[in-house]
């Protein structure tokens, strides 16, 4: 009768390493990866007030939430939805984990309120994005024309 030997000492490291893989996870399944693009602002009409479209995307795989929007450039930065043909500020706006928030002409937008100096076409205006979960994103988000119309993003 022939004796079969066993590896089961490489036979479990690898097992092991796999489940220590798979246990780890990356953080991209866990939490949220968030990055902006297609930034931009109208240059405003007005002396006090201008809005803010951009895109939130988050790669991760939990959902963060933005929480206020902060900027020298203003008194106040604040975050509105639009509902049908109504427009209201709200307090935070959920970023889905493996999606984008939109932030867009006739959509959802930020209000800088209380300018101190009206920002021209050319310049960037510097913003602090706080989310619920992951820290906060610095943006430079530059001032176009008034008419400004993306092609891409929103």
């Amino acid at each position: 009768m022939k004796s079969v030997r066993r590896l089961a000492a490489p036979t479990a490291a690898v097992t092991a390493a796999a489940l220590l893989l798979t246990g780890c996870g990356s953080d991209s399944d866990t939490a949220a990866a968030l990055s902006v693009r297609s930034a931009y602002i109208p240059q405003p009409v007005s002396d006090t007030m201008a809005a803010g479209f951009l895109t939130i995307v988050n790669q991760g795989g939990a959902k963060d939430e933005l929480t206020s929007v902060t900027s020298t450039a203003a008194g106040s930065v604040t975050l509105h939805e639009t509902v049908g043909s109504s427009m209201e500020e709200v307090g935070s706006l959920d970023v889905p984990a493996h999606g984008q928030l939109v932030f867009k002409s006739g959509g959802n937008h930020l209000m800088f309120e209380k300018l101190k100096r009206k920002p021209v076409r050319g310049e960037k205006v510097t913003v602090e994005l706080h989310f619920a979960s992951s820290g906060p994103l610095t943006v430079e988000i530059p001032v176009e024309s008034a008419v400004y119309n993306p092609k891409t993003g929103h």
